[in-house]
């Protein structure tokens, strides 16, 4: 499906999952160059790379442009003295971003979250599930957000939202 004036898929980007402890986060924070939130369901971004807080010892770190090599190497020597779970899930998912004045109300039709700007302010992360499907919901604006789904699911997704969306396609 094509993207709506609301909704886009997002280019192919990279993603880290770290398990690890507030000793292994402080180690990574350097070779990747984003500090790692310590306040729950809380992103940090700097540049083309962010931190999602996902749990109190795991994290996604994500990175828009696959063109940039990921750090890999360096952030295994930073964290080789802790224990640590680094993997490279960047194939498993896809980015999908609803934006515009409408963006709470749509992911609302099959989100069961209170996405009101004072409950779910920008920067706060999640995982939650869209309807029957796991995400990871990430506000990146006062009228937009991130939304991380895994791959077999995006044509759901996607045909969802663009269902409960239809109302704010059509033209006055």
């Amino acid at each position: 499906m094509a993207d709506a004036a609301w909704m886009r898929v997002k280019p192919p980007a990279s993603r880290l999952i770290l398990q690890c402890d507030a000793a292994a986060r402080s180690a990574a924070a350097t070779p990747w160059g984003v500090p790692f939130s310590e306040e729950p369901c809380r992103a940090q971004t700097l540049g083309e790379r962010a931190t999602l807080w996902l749990g109190p010892d795991e994290h996604l770190m994500w990175q828009a442009s696959r063109e940039i090599a990921l750090p890999i190497p360096d952030l295994e020597q930073a964290l080789a003295a802790h224990p640590h779970s680094l993997v490279d899930v960047s194939h498993r998912q896809v980015a999908l971003e609803i934006f515009g004045p409408h963006a709470a109300t749509i992911l609302a039709g099959a989100c069961p979250l209170d996405l009101d700007a004072d409950e779910f302010p920008v920067h706060m992360c999640t995982r939650t599930v869209l309807a029957k499907a796991e995400i990871v919901l990430w506000r990146t604006a006062p009228d937009a957000f991130h939304i991380e789904v895994w791959r077999s699911f995006q044509a759901y997704a996607v045909g969802l939202l663009s269902e409960i969306g239809r109302e704010f396609s059509r033209a006055p």
